[in-house]
């Protein structure tokens, strides 16, 4: 049975998801006091169509939510996450969400 297992990696400055201890999956970011700037998803070509980029998303996102963070979802995968899971766009300041092309509110 495979397990994924993701966790942050603050001195990388990303999020890292293990696949039975391989690397499977990252969420860069660059964090600035109570903002969080997501800047890339990336997931190797073997693990697509796991799931995983959107496990990963739901995982920082929730994240954030739990740290009391602000996020700038300058990464595209990212963005249209949030854009596809409305509940997540309160994370997303207000006058932030249309450089982004998220909705003003929902």
């Amino acid at each position: 049975m495979t397990e994924l297992a993701i966790t942050d990696a603050p001195d990388e400055s990303r999020y890292e998801a293990n696949l039975d201890g391989t690397l499977a999956g990252v969420v860069e970011y660059q964090l600035d006091g109570d903002v969080i700037m997501f800047t890339h998803t990336g997931v190797p070509s073997e693990f697509e169509g796991r799931g995983i980029a959107s496990q990963l998303a739901r995982y920082v996102l929730d994240d954030a939510r739990r740290r009391g963070l602000e996020v700038l979802p300058r990464c595209p995968y990212i963005s249209g996450w949030i854009a596809r899971h409305l509940d997540y766009l309160d994370l997303v300041p207000a006058a932030s969400r249309s450089r982004y092309k998220l909705p003003s509110d929902a």
